[in-house]
């Protein structure tokens, strides 16, 4: 089953007018005097990356499904180091389901659309098809935004690559295995034109994951073979064609251990004329982790990914571009809630209810949802899992829960675990639940077990649960708690997080807070910490000699 049905069932380029086809020449001083960088540059779930600079400035953008706000918009000013700027999809307004309202959205929703900038008018667009049906495009004049939606094309652009071309037309490459080319109106607003222009040939397979681009003078569109290949169409009559082919990688040795084939992303100049390419690596159970590549060219102007030993490389010289104005914001590290809305690294699952959750110094979830079933509970907030490992710590204020009422931290994906405060029949008690599972076709077919709990008392606890998502064998994912804040004690056995690429989203951290019984209850999140062990030293968790099973 390739990509499409999956979904169905349930070396790139950047865009750019004249630019050289080799790196500006470098000093033997300013090589001498460069850094590294390591793969993957982000260790975070970041998957069917487009990647532009504007300026001084990269961007790109990523896959987020049924998550809300969809689409990241991801800033760097050295191609290493990156923070989440905004979302190009402030909401998945495209039907009931991605509301949790009688039908759910799991594996749909945003996926490898594309990010461009058009000079003309100094505007981001964001453009993306949505359940095989039809394409938004949204546009923003920052890329933090606001982002509103353009318009809606009712032909869905599969997999498309956005060209802003060099005389100001905007072109759309899509498709799995025969790629078309349409273009819009100068407005971007309607399609003008389509055409089919490659019948990717049966020794290849399945192509798709389009980025299209201009450079000086020739047409390309870079292609993926999922999920171990990378090809490349190059056209010197024009945007519809003729196209060659040439393949640029395939079952190249990735730089995560135990970790897939680098493919599907795009390639980027810097201000200095050397070229890169952003990929991502399978690497589940954390999902898709962006890695980056130098990228030379031939004489007749075809790429090439530089490798290290035959591979992707672990590490390369940093790109070499002028000092950044600023360092940026780091993708760990603590959250207090501060002010009074939500910072980008943070992504509902679904669309929330908006009249039940507020923050203000302090993130309130109130219960949205009565159920008993996890993956059906509204306003569930979710982050990001830092590989290799990391730890999530919360701080929660419980005091104010109902009788029914569940609330924690979770380790959320089609196969789930959480640990977290209950409150029944006026007891409360902090336990640890497994067992929430998922079918093929994002069907509910286990709502969790406990398997250990504690009494507790007040109103204030802190959660902690750690993430190990190295790609591989099962990994194990772990909790503990504490009412201090400094000393952890375990809870409940090992959870063995599941590594099926079919639910293409990584695990996640998540905040919950639902009923079982009626709505009314609230719980107060003060503090959220992810923390690697580097940057943690100190985890004071200790493991007790025995985990009470069921009630205390």
């Amino acid at each position: 089953m390739d990509r499409r049905q999956a979904l169905a069932a349930g070396a790139g380029l950047v865009t750019g007018a004249l630019l050289p086809l080799t790196g500006a020449p470098r000093t033997a001083a300013a090589a001498a005097a460069a850094t590294t960088y390591s793969n993957p540059v982000i260790w975070q779930d970041f998957a069917d990356i487009d990647i532009i600079r504007v300026g001084a400035t990269y961007y790109a953008s990523a896959s987020t499904m049924h998550y809300s706000p969809g689409a990241p918009v991801l800033r760097s000013y050295d191609l290493v180091n990156w923070e989440i700027a905004g979302h190009s999809v402030p909401v998945l307004d495209f039907g009931a389901k991605y509301d949790l309202n009688g039908a759910r959205g799991y594996v749909r929703g945003v996926w490898a659309s594309s990010l461009a900038y058009r000079p003309s008018n100094r505007t981001f667009y964001w453009l993306g098809q949505i359940d095989f049906a039809r394409t938004y495009v949204y546009t923003a004049t920052a890329a933090e935004g606001p982002w509103n939606r353009l318009t809606t094309i009712s032909t869905p652009y599969y997999d498309a690559g956005l060209l802003v071309d060099t005389d100001d037309t905007l072109y759309v490459a899509y498709g799995n295995t025969t790629i078309s080319v349409a273009q819009l109106s100068p407005d971007g607003r309607n399609q003008v034109r389509t055409q089919q222009v490659f019948t990717t040939p049966s020794s290849v397979g399945t192509l798709e994951g389009s980025r299209f681009y201009k450079i000086n003078g020739q047409y390309y569109i870079f292609l993926t073979r999922p999920a171990n290949g990378q090809y490349i169409l190059k056209s010197s009559s024009g945007p519809f064609g003729p196209y060659t082919m040439r393949q640029v990688l395939l079952d190249l040795r990735g730089p995560i251990p135990g970790g897939g084939v680098p493919h599907q992303g795009g390639l980027v100049q810097t201000q200095g004329g050397a070229w890169y390419y952003m990929a991502f690596v399978d690497a589940y159970p954390g999902g898709r982790m962006p890695a980056l590549a130098p990228v030379s060219w031939t004489a007749d102007g075809w790429p090439v990914v530089q490798l290290v030993n035959g591979a992707w490389g672990t590490s390369y010289p940093s790109p070499v571009v002028p000092t950044p104005p600023r360092q940026v914001t780091p993708m760990t590290g603590v959250d207090t809630f501060d002010g009074t809305s939500l910072k980008p690294r943070w992504e509902w699952n679904h669309n929330p209810d908006t009249t039940k959750w507020s923050v203000d110094n302090g993130l309130t979830l109130r219960t949205a949802t009565v159920t008993n079933d996890l993956y059906w509970a509204r306003n569930t907030l979710t982050h990001r899992i830092q590989g290799p490992t990391s730890t999530a710590t919360v701080q929660l204020d419980f005091s104010a829960m109902r009788d029914g009422d569940r609330a924690g931290l979770a380790l959320l994906r089609d196969s789930s675990a959480w640990i977290g405060v209950r409150r029944d029949g006026g007891a409360t008690r902090v336990a640890m639940v497994n067992g929430l599972t998922m079918d093929g076709n994002w069907n509910t077919t286990g709502t969790g077990t406990e398997t250990a709990s504690a009494p507790v008392s007040g109103g204030r606890l802190w959660l902690r649960a750690t993430a190990d998502i190295r790609p591989g064998p099962a990994r194990p994912g772990t909790f503990s708690c504490s009412t201090d804040g400094t000393n952890f004690t375990r809870l409940g056995p090992s959870f063995s997080m599941g590594n099926d690429w079919r639910f293409f989203m990584g695990y996640r951290f998540a905040l919950f807070n639902y009923a079982t019984q009626a709505l009314g209850g609230s719980v107060r999140v003060l503090r959220f910490e992810l923390s690697t062990p580097r940057s943690d030293p100190l985890d004071r968790t200790t493991q007790p000699p025995a985990h009470r099973r069921g009630e205390p």
